[in-house]
């Protein structure tokens, strides 16, 4: 490991209902339920989907304040698709960034700075 790592450490354990977990990562507890149910809960998957497209906000969110692009605000829709025949693996996972402020070159560039990271 290098010197000056940050760890990020998140806790999952059973909840006592099979299919959902209780998670706590710092002082935030939150419970998750599995993609196959009792899907009361946010499941496993919409948070692993949501880590993706919360970093893209915050990321060119931050890029475009630190180098003086316009932005004003932005959505991302992230969408993965599981097929029938193995519904734990993503085929294909799709991002939609909608910028507010930029024009496209610039749009396209806070994107690929996304995508580089």
């Amino acid at each position: 490991m290098s010197q000056g790592a940050k760890i990020d450490t998140v806790r999952s354990y059973s909840s006592g209902v099979v299919g959902r977990a209780l998670n706590s990562a710092r002082t935030h507890h939150f419970v998750l339920d599995s993609s196959a149910g009792p899907n009361e809960a946010l499941n496993s998957a919409e948070a692993f989907l949501a880590g993706i497209s919360s970093c893209g906000v915050t990321l060119i969110e931050k890029h475009a304040r630190d180098t003086g692009v316009p932005l004003r605000g932005m959505d991302v829709t992230i969408e993965g698709i599981r097929g029938p025949a193995d519904p734990t693996r993503f085929e294909t996972i799709d991002v939609r960034f909608d910028l507010a402020g930029v024009d496209q070159g610039q749009a396209e560039q806070l994107v690929e700075t996304w995508k580089a990271r």
